[in-house]
C-alpha cells in the first residue's frame, strides 16, 4: 500500500468531465517513485469500501490502484514478476470513479490523457504497462491507432511515438483468473512472461 506522501497530484480540482466531477469522492491520482523504471496505467478508480482497512480504493485514498480487487492484485503480479514498490507508479487512464462503475467513455478518456501525457513525461520509464481495454485503448490513441482486439494484444510490446517508450499490455487484474485460464496460462507463467517481456523491452 503506498504511503500518501506518494500521491502525486497534478492539480487542485479538474471539472472537465462534469458527470465524473459530480461522481467522485475525490481525484485518484497517480503514486509511486517518479524514478520508477515501469508506468502501471489501469483503467479508472474503483469506487471504494469505506470499511477496508488499508485497500480502500482510489476514490477515497486518492491514489491510483489502491484497492483490494485490482490494487493490491497488480502489485503482486508485479513484484512477483521481480517489479517491487520502487520500479513502478501507478496510475489509471481516467483519474474519477465513473458512476455505477460504469466504463470510462471516449470524452473522459480524452479529458484525462493530457494528465497521462505529463506523468509518462516526467517519469521517463523504460516502458508503460496498461491494465486491460480502456488503458490500452487511451494509449494507443496518442498515437491515433486503435485496439482490434485486446486479448491478441496481451503482452505483445507496441511502441509509442507519442510517448516514446514501449507499452506492453497486461490483462486487467479484475479479471486475471478468467482470462488466464482460458489463455493456457498459470499465476507463475504469466507472471514469468511478464518478466520476460518488461526485461526485453528494457534491453533494446
Amino acid at each position: 500500500m503506498p504511503e500518501g506522501a506518494e500521491r502525486n497530484a497534478l492539480a487542485e480540482d479538474c471539472q472537465r468531465c462534469p458527470e465524473l466531477a459530480e461522481s467522485r469522492t475525490c481525484i485518484s491520482w497517480g503514486n509511486g517513485p517518479l524514478s520508477a523504471d515501469l508506468v502501471v496505467v489501469g483503467e479508472a478508480p474503483a469506487d471504494g469500501d469505506p470499511e477496508a482497512e488499508h485497500w480502500r480504493g482510489g476514490n477515497l485514498t486518492g491514489m491510483a490502484y489502491t484497492s483490494r480487487r485490482s490494487g493490491r492484485k497488480i502489485r503482486q503480479v508485479l513484484a512477483d514478476a521481480g517489479f517491487g514498490h520502487d520500479d513502478c507508479y501507478y496510475t489509471n487512464a481516467v483519474k474519477c470513479h465513473p458512476p455505477e462503475n460504469r466504463d470510462p467513455t471516449d470524452a473522459e478518456l480524452a479529458n484525462c490523457r493530457p494528465s497521462l501525457v505529463e506523468e509518462v513525461e516526467a517519469i521517463e520509464p523504460a516502458a508503460v504497462l496498461t491494465t486491460g481495454k480502456h488503458a490500452t485503448k487511451t494509449v494507443l490513441a496518442l498515437d491515433d491507432d486503435s485496439l482490434d482486439g485486446f486479448l491478441d494484444s496481451m503482452l505483445d510490446p507496441l511502441q509509442s511515438e507519442a510517448l516514446s517508450v514501449p507499452v506492453v499490455p497486461l490483462l486487467h487484474p479484475s479479471y486475471q483468473e478468467v482470462w488466464l485460464s482460458r489463455l493456457g496460462y498459470s499465476y507463475d507463467e504469466y507472471t514469468a512472461a511478464i518478466a520476460d517481456t518488461v526485461t526485453s523491452v528494457d534491453d533494446t
